[in-house]
């Protein structure tokens, strides 16, 4: 067996996140991958080493929109292959999706829409919803195991938001989100790693810089990594990072026990 440590992170601008210390601490985490959702820079904007570590492949998939969205992916073993987007022109002109291959398995940086900004976004939200619906189906059938890490914008149940009650109108937590979830976990057969080995009460992901919301751990889990079956006996722990802040996220981290 051997260990495989994936992180995740909504840096919400990762120069942003950079200045906060996050390379410093990254260098200390012996990850395998690592992937980064709402980077908001184009690659030209990242020239500093810092942002190509030199223990990994790095790979960007940015927004067209500059300061917006786009995704990347840093691997400590060169993958077989990178794939950018999934070929919906809207979709990846945000830069939302990117792949890395190992063999069989395949790591994934996914950043969902989010429609907490206005009606027309929360449309966009349940579009996107509805088409990666058949997406996931056919990923579930082709054979290969998938964790497909990010920041999926929705709290899935009352144990994953602090405030539950206050939000059930709110985007995130709206009951349609919250079935398409159901769906996933449930008939569709995907699994939320990090509650097969962690069921703690008040572990959150995301906070509101409103308020006192990191002080006082009223928070959403909506970053996940959703995995195959195949993997969930390989999931050995999950954490997530709290004692440095870099984004109004935390750090996922989840390790998997897989046969060398």
């Amino acid at each position: 067996m051997r260990l495989m440590r994936v992180i995740s992170l909504n840096s919400n601008g990762i120069r942003a996140a950079a200045r906060k210390g996050f390379y410093a601490w990254l260098r200390r985490q012996r990850a395998d991958v690592v992937c980064l959702q709402e980077i908001k820079a184009q690659v030209d904007q990242l020239n500093d080493p810092q942002f190509w570590p030199p223990s990994f492949r790095c790979y960007y998939h940015p927004a067209q929109k500059k300061g917006y969205s786009g995704v990347a992916l840093y691997a400590r073993r060169e993958p077989d292959e990178v794939i950018e987007g999934l070929g919906w022109p809207d979709f990846d002109a945000e830069g939302r999706w990117i792949e890395a291959r190992f063999g069989n398995l395949s790591v994934i940086s996914l950043y969902l829409p989010s429609g907490s900004s206005s009606e027309t976004r929360q449309q966009v939200k349940f579009d996107v919803m509805a088409r990666l619906t058949p997406c996931f189906e056919r990923l579930r059938r082709d054979g290969r195991e998938y964790i497909i890490c990010g920041d999926w914008n929705i709290a899935h149940t009352k144990a994953d938001i602090k405030n539950w009650r206050g939000n059930q109108k709110n985007s995130g937590f709206l009951p349609q989100e919250r079935a398409w979830l159901d769906k996933l976990f449930g008939p569709m057969g995907w699994v939320d790693a990090f509650r097969v080995v962690n069921q703690s009460a008040d572990e959150y992901t995301w906070w509101s810089n409103r308020g006192q919301a990191w002080a006082k751990n009223v928070g959403w889990r909506i970053d996940y990594q959703v995995v195959t079956p195949g993997l969930r006996d390989r999931i050995s722990d999950a954490k997530i990072y709290r004692s440095k802040r870099f984004s109004d996220h935390a750090p996922l981290i989840v390790d998997y026990a897989l046969e060398s």
